[in-house]
């Protein structure tokens, strides 16, 4: 494949993901993981990319993203370079997706750069990505809340989609993300996943049962008490899970005492994403996630500091335009 496209620079905007829960970490019935997510209202990542004689990265984690590149550009066997520039970051290691997201927009850039037709899962392959988690993969093609069924421990394949539903454009998510040490990813996750028991049948049952007759029906009907309560579930249960390695059901200090204020402060859900030390609380209207969103901040002072975002869902995934 050669490159072949017009001239210009195109541009990715992709957001942050949040990872409501794993579904199973046995891998009883053939697959691993799994798990339900989207997208968080902010923060985003913006990239660009423009064709050059060479590969050249510029902005946040250059050297990660022109990994990216490299490895997008050999597998489609493109003898080509480009300029890629991160013209914003999402922070890294804090539970929202950071690195897929930054492999998924670097890719999308230059498969459209190059002519390249591609899928979210074909850019995933190409760079690496959605190893464990496909999560972030699914919240890059669109927007919504997302289901995907894991990964089969013989295969590459990327975890399919079972299913996508919108949100009802009223409800608004607050993420706070302290200011702490950066969470464990990479191989340090691999290994520590490796580490964990596997979790009692019963549970693992009950978190299928909870996603299939509480969760997806309730955001279907716009019920977002029961939404809440069942999330709020997923992610108790879910997180005893990775106690052993996290040092409790939510990571110590600031976020798990988040988690807990933004229940008592009337978030219908709240949570984790992934290791933190990002989380979340669900809420009903606009006003309800501003009100949220400045106690969080007053909070977040008290404790060390960090970044809160509030909005509603997204409706779609990345943006791609070409100036």
């Amino acid at each position: 494949m050669t490159a072949t496209s017009d001239a210009g620079t195109v541009f990715v905007e992709t957001a942050a993901r949040l990872h409501f829960g794993v579904l199973d970490l046995r891998g009883a019935l053939g697959r691993w993981f799994g798990g339900i997510g989207t997208a968080a209202p902010e923060p985003t990542l913006l990239v660009s990319a423009s064709r050059a004689p060479a590969l050249a990265v510029d902005g946040a984690d250059a050297g990660r993203a022109a990994d990216f590149a490299r490895a997008f550009l050999a597998h489609h066997h493109l003898d080509a370079g480009a300029r890629v520039s991160i013209h914003r970051a999402l922070p890294a290691h804090a539970g929202l997706g950071s690195g897929t997201q930054l492999a998924l927009a670097v890719a999308r850039a230059l498969a459209e750069l190059y002519g390249v037709a591609t899928t979210a899962t074909a850019l995933a392959r190409a760079v690496g990505r959605a190893q464990r988690s496909a999560i972030g993969t699914w919240t890059f093609a669109g927007g919504g809340l997302v289901v995907e069924g894991g990964r089969r421990p013989d295969g590459d394949d990327v975890g399919p989609l079972i299913a996508r539903l919108p949100f009802p454009p009223a409800w608004h998510c607050v993420v706070a993300v302290p200011r702490r040490p950066p969470a464990i990813s990479g191989a340090d996750e691999a290994e520590a996943l490796a580490r964990l028991p596997p979790p009692d049948d019963r549970e693992v049952e009950q978190i299928a049962h909870l996603v299939l007759m509480a969760l997806l029906p309730a955001l279907a009907d716009d019920d977002l008490a029961t939404f809440g309560r069942a999330l709020t579930a997923i992610q108790m249960t879910t997180g005893r899970w990775f106690a052993p390695v996290q040092g409790g059901a939510f990571a110590p200090g600031p976020s798990a005492e988040l988690v807990r204020r933004m229940a008592e402060w009337g978030a219908s859900g709240v949570g984790q994403s992934s290791w933190g030390p990002a989380v979340y609380g669900i809420v009903e209207g606009k006003d309800a996630g501003a009100r949220l969103a400045d106690r969080v901040r007053a909070a977040l002072e008290r404790c060390g500091g960090g970044t809160v975002y509030e909005g509603a869902f997204r409706a779609g995934g990345a943006r791609v335009w070409r100036s």
